[in-house]
């Protein structure tokens, strides 16, 4: 059985992870609506992954017996910036994603919720891997300088994702 208060810290990670994939729809949808269809390909399937993460928590929660309680989000932005700009709120987004997710891990050491410290080892080593990407592709906007060839030709590989 998981405790109250971690069923409500979970909780409002699910929110969290929800309102990330409800960003990077609204940020692919921005990129879109700019021709930037390999931009919007990768945030799409960023936000398919986003929720994947808010149904992984609600799996857990629901096994140890906690309620599952959604959370209204928040309405994203509708303009952005420039690519550059956009992915960087993109890495600023998942640096704060990293932290919410190490506080509920602290929270879940401090209350000794093995099964749970153990569940969010898989997501400490995702956020990870979400930083690492989001920092490179930033990199390679600062080495671009919203030069249209460079910008293109990142376009087109994000659209491999």
């Amino acid at each position: 059985m998981i405790s109250d208060n971690l069923t409500k810290k979970v909780n409002e990670q699910i929110k969290e992870e929800l309102e990330s994939a409800y960003l990077y729809l609204a940020m692919s949808a921005y990129c879109e609506s700019k021709n930037f269809s390999g931009f919007a390909h990768w945030l799409k399937e960023q936000a398919k992954e986003e929720q994947g993460h808010a149904l992984k928590l609600y799996g857990h929660l629901l096994e140890r017996g906690g309620l599952v309680e959604l959370k209204a989000i928040s309405a994203p932005p509708k303009e952005f910036g420039s690519p550059r700009e956009l992915f960087e709120q993109v890495l600023v987004h998942e640096q704060k994603i990293t932290a919410l997710i190490r506080t509920l891990y602290e929270v879940a050491k401090e209350e000794k919720d093995y099964p749970l410290e153990m569940f969010l080892q898989w997501f400490i080593n995702e956020q990870v891997e979400e930083e690492a990407s989001a920092t490179k592709i930033v990199e390679t906007l600062k080495m671009i300088d919203n030069k249209a060839q460079g910008l293109i030709m990142l376009d087109r590989e994000l659209a491999r994702r």
